[in-house]
């Protein structure tokens, strides 16, 4: 059975934040508020937790997961950053956008691209993420919440609490997030290219 905690979204309560980044440490798998929609995290390399997911999406083997980062500085742990693309994305982040970029030894394997050695990494602009994140003091590994045989994430947290409370540890009900992706950007060469058209205003890269 999950826990359920309804956190202001806008000024999240730090009680119920140490008491979500435990559960995660722990081991728990969470649906988590984002600035696009609810997604799926676990803590970083924790191959269960990866395990669980991959059952319960029903996603292939071979499914990139994206990093979450509270900063820039972070995300340069685990992604090589030149001085050119670290420009680029000062100038996008936080926001709605997942850039993929080539993975540094950082990165646990069972979450890169297998053959290309990249990773979805993004910086989310959402107080509830960004202040769990701070607490983890690491990133967070997600998905999006997009069940089988649906074309959208799931997007109201008490729907998401009946439909899964036995397939999860935690449920953070941070209000409406809305359903629609991130901006994709390859930035694993020099001229970066959009895989996917979201949120964010991809007219930068075009």
């Amino acid at each position: 059975m999950s826990q359920f905690f309804q956190i202001h979204p806008d000024n999240p309560q730090a009680r119920l934040i140490k008491q979500a980044a435990e559960i995660i440490r722990n081991g728990g798998l969470a649906v988590i508020p984002t600035d696009c929609a609810y997604a799926l995290a676990g803590r970083i390399g924790d191959k269960k937790t990866t395990d669980r997911i991959h059952r319960l999406r029903q996603l292939p083997p071979k499914h990139n997961f994206t990093l979450l980062c509270r900063d820039l500085s972070e995300l340069s742990l685990f992604a090589k950053v030149d001085n050119t693309k670290y420009r680029m994305l000062k100038a996008h982040t936080p926001g709605a956008f997942t850039f993929i970029l080539e993975a540094t030894r950082e990165v646990p394997r069972l979450l890169m691209h297998p053959k290309k050695r990249t990773i979805g990494i993004r910086v989310p602009n959402n107080p509830i993420a960004m202040a769990l994140l701070e607490e983890m003091n690491e990133p967070l590994m997600t998905t999006s919440l997009i069940m089988p045989g649906d074309e959208l994430p799931l997007s109201d947290p008490y729907d998401i609490r009946q439909s899964l409370e036995h397939e999860l540890e935690l449920v953070i009900d941070g209000g409406h997030c809305g359903f629609e992706a991130t901006t994709v950007i390859d930035m694993t060469d020099e001229i970066p290219v959009v895989l996917r058209q979201g949120v964010g205003d991809a007219s930068d890269f075009l």
